[in-house]
């Protein structure tokens, strides 16, 4: 659900700090991003996206009654195409990890600056991805392993078999970081057809960006730890 093209996305911010609420409320309304409601835990946000139908959730992970990883889990289930960016005060959290996993499109930091604030939201809002390229590494390299990455080459996932050679190879660059652009110096084509590739890939295993495709390609072995480029910006 994102924002008609010129149009300001509208955002719901789901924090149990109401300093933190109010803060984020007026630095987006600021830069002419609508805000149509708060929520002080996840059930709240749940209820309220549900109402609300926002395109962009800024989730805390740490709340009462309901944590952000389960409100992102519910919220997405029930409006698939709503965007959530997880809000952290560490940048190595392995819930952060999980929330990417259940199809968050990315997280910032709390003492994020407010133009990369509202760069990100609009970011999303566009069906991008937000990636710090070293914290993301980082992360996705720490948790990938517990989370049943494969060890002895790539697993059988069940789309995996699906995608064709050419398919398989941009799925791993992806994983790697590596933008459209990046992409089709890669493999000597135009960035038209890297952007089909891609749009094929996440039809087929039902990803919903790239955040997930990273995710997707550690945890099948396609991408190793320490390959590489991993970890790289990831870009349209």
């Amino acid at each position: 659900m994102t924002a008609a093209e010129g149009a300001s996305p509208r955002v719901l911010i789901a924090d149990d700090q109401t300093l933190i609420r109010t803060g984020f409320r007026l630095i987006l309304t600021a830069r002419g991003i609508t805000v149509v409601g708060e929520a002080a835990d996840g059930a709240e946000a749940v209820a309220e996206a549900r109402r609300l139908r926002p395109d962009v959730v800024l989730m805390d992970i740490r709340m009462p009654t309901m944590d952000g990883l389960e409100a992102t889990a519910r919220i997405l289930e029930q409006i698939p195409e709503c965007r959530v960016l997880i809000l952290t005060t560490f940048d190595l959290d392995r819930y952060v990890y999980t929330a990417l996993s259940a199809g968050a499109s990315g997280f910032l930091l709390k003492d994020v600056t407010p133009e990369h604030l509202a760069a990100a939201v609009r970011l999303v809002d566009t069906g991008d991805a937000l990636l710090a390229p070293s914290i993301t590494r980082r992360l996705v390299e720490r948790f990938a392993s517990g989370a049943g990455a494969a060890q002895d080459g790539p697993s059988a996932h069940a789309g995996l078999a699906a995608l064709t050679p050419r398919e398989r190879e941009v799925l791993t660059l992806l994983g790697r970081g590596l933008s459209n652009l990046e992409l089709a110096a890669e493999l000597t084509l135009s960035e038209a057809t890297v952007k089909s590739h891609v749009a094929r890939i996440f039809a087929k295993l039902a990803l919903r960006d790239r955040a997930q495709a990273v995710v997707l390609a550690y945890e099948t072995g396609l991408v190793r730890p320490g390959a590489p480029g991993a970890g790289s910006s990831p870009g349209r």
